[in-house]
Order: C-alpha cells, then structure tokens, then sequence
C-alpha cells in the first residue's frame, strides 16, 4: 500500500539578494501524525523553510505540496504584535474570528427565537448547526477560560487598569534587575 504524504517539497531552491542561495535541492516528504524537527546552525534556512511549508514565503522555485485538505498553522518566531496593546488585548487579536464566530452564534439564538417561516427556519437551523459544529471541534466554549490563566480574576474600571499599569512596572524592573545580575556574574 502506497503512502500518502501530508506534504512535499520537491527539488526547494530558495535565493536571497543579493543572489544568495540559501536553500537547494530540498526534498521532504511527511507522512500523517510523524514528529518532524527542523535541525541547522544559525542562518542555515530553517524559518525558511518552515515558512514555505506555512505558504507565507512564496518567492521559491520548486513545490510545497501540501495534501489536498490539510491546514498548516505557522507561529513566527519573531511574532508581530500591536505595541499599543497588552499582552491579553494583542491575544484577543488571534481569537478575533473565533469570537466572531460565538457572537454568531448568539445571533442566530436569538433570531431563533422570533416568528420564522418554515423555510427560513430551516435555513436557519442549517446555519447554525454548522456554526455549533465549528465552536465544539475548536473547543470554543472554553475561549475565555483558556485566555486566563488559573487563579487569575478579571478587574475592570480604573482601578484594576492602575493595577495592572503598576504591575507592569513592577516586573519590568524585576526583569532590569535580573539583567544587571546577570550581567554583573559574566
């Protein structure tokens, strides 16, 4: 019986100005469920890489062929966050649809409940089992219990933001602190 890959690359030439090969003659192919990692000194290609398989980097020559089906989720190691943000509002970012997707939900309870003719209720229904199936396969339901850490309880209102400023401050010079320590043991 023949395997069916997950994904391939084929013959993966990647070039960089100013015409720096930084990847040539790459083939991989991964079967369904194998733990891969990625190993090569500093430079070497390897976000490169990753970053093709993800489709972000198209510039290449050769394929990244991912089976028909399959969803690849990439983590940059640099991640791009909005400095006028906090940690939590920059989080909240990455669960935008997902949120989206529990205010839908909510929508349609509520159109539900008004007076619908047989065929848009049918319709509706249609919707929004569809919209349950997805919140239940991605484990929706726990977002905000997922979001903050055991222990934690949420304070709003000028003075839990005062809190929250202060402690900022306050790990920001733990984390200076730990630094001159670290440096002065060099």
């Amino acid at each position: 019986m023949a395997h069916q890959y997950i994904f391939s690359m084929v013959n993966l030439r990647k070039v960089v100005p100013p015409q720096r090969e930084i990847l040539r003659g790459i083939y991989l192919s991964f079967l369904p469920g194998a733990k891969i990692g990625v190993l090569g000194l500093n430079g070497a290609g390897k976000s490169t890489v990753l970053r093709i398989m993800a489709g972000v980097d198209t510039d290449f020559a050769g394929d990244a062929l991912p089976a028909e089906g399959t969803r690849i989720g990439f983590l940059p190691q640099d991640p791009r966050l909005d400095p006028s943000r906090d940690v939590l509002g920059n989080v909240e970012l990455g669960v935008s649809s997902t949120r989206a997707l529990l205010a839908r939900f909510d929508e349609l309870n509520e159109k539900m409940a008004g007076d619908l003719s047989a065929a848009e209720s049918d319709k509706l229904m249609a919707e929004y089992q569809r919209v349950q199936d997805t919140i239940e396969a991605s484990n929706a339901w726990e977002l905000d219990r997922r979001l903050r850490p055991a222990g934690a309880r949420h304070r709003e209102g000028p003075h839990g933001q005062r809190r929250r400023r202060r402690g900022r401050a306050s790990d920001q010079g733990r984390a200076r602190a730990l630094r001159r320590g670290l440096d002065e043991a060099r």
